[in-house]
């Protein structure tokens, strides 16, 4: 089977996009699939940090599609999970140095050789973000339980909508139950009724994850982390299992909501 092509865009930066992406690799790759990441954002990777790959980057995408490399030359196997690759971004070019025919030529060749294909989405939805959706099977949009960033997610639905790039699935990241609970902040059903799409993935708040971003070792490895779990959880869903939803509050009753949201379309 050819490969599931996955862009994780998002509206506004620092939702936690980039991360999605790394932890939604590892946890796809520890369970058996042979995955390849590409860092689409040019002149700002972040992608190689997260995975702890940044020593070991010698050629990049911009030198793939300029000729200077083979496409294996630029990939970077990781140095846990021997089925995970990254394609790293150019981070002296701009996003100019790559277009969507050069994406999907790209992706083309990595089709038939991987189970799935992850590309990183620059927030916002210029060129760069073109350049990540064009050959994307499926999206998934990552917002924070925030009504600027649900805002701003609500934008990049509609414009993939409009390009035959939906529907869209959703991951809401950083989600607080004890604030929530104290309605200091948007709950899972106050995102859904904004944003009307599916639901894909609950990701709680969990400091391990900055603590893991930083040491370049996603908290998909961690098997003691929620948030780690979330997203084996989701990588689980995106190869058509059907998983529950975590029990991220004990009184039950967010449990509760979750549980029904798992079914919503």
């Amino acid at each position: 089977m050819p490969a599931q092509v996955i862009t994780v865009t998002s509206g506004k930066g620092g939702v936690g996009k980039t991360t999605a992406v790394a932890n939604l690799a590892v946890a796809l790759a520890s369970n058996g699939s042979k995955v390849v990441c590409i860092d689409g954002d040019i002149g700002l990777r972040n992608l190689d940090v997260i995975l702890g790959l940044e020593n070991r980057i010698v050629y990049d995408i911009v030198d793939v599609i300029e000729g200077r490399c083979r496409l294996k030359q630029a990939m970077i196997r990781d140095k846990k999970l021997p089925e995970l690759y990254l394609i790293p971004a150019a981070q002296t070019r701009d996003k100019n140095s790559v277009s969507p025919s050069d994406m999907n030529r790209l992706v083309k060749d990595l089709r038939n050789d991987y189970d799935f294909v992850l590309i990183d989405s620059p927030a916002g939805i210029e060129r760069g973000f073109r350049n990540a959706i064009a050959a994307a099977d499926r999206v998934l949009v990552i917002t924070n339980p925030e009504v600027s960033a649900v805002r701003d997610a609500d934008r990049v639905i509609g414009i993939l909508e409009a390009e035959d790039k939906g529907p869209a699935a959703l991951i809401i990241n950083r989600l607080n139950p004890a604030l929530v609970k104290k309605s200091d902040m948007l709950s899972a059903d106050d995102v859904l009724d904004l944003l009307a799409v599916e639901l894909i993935g609950i990701v709680p708040e969990d400091e391990n994850v900055i603590i893991s971003s930083n040491r370049g070792a996603p908290v998909a490895h961690d098997p003691k982390s929620k948030a780690g779990q979330a997203f084996r959880n989701i990588a689980r869903r995106l190869k058509g299992e059907k998983v529950p939803f975590l029990d991220l509050d004990s009184s039950g009753s967010l449990w509760e909501r979750l549980q029904r949201l798992a079914g919503r379309k």
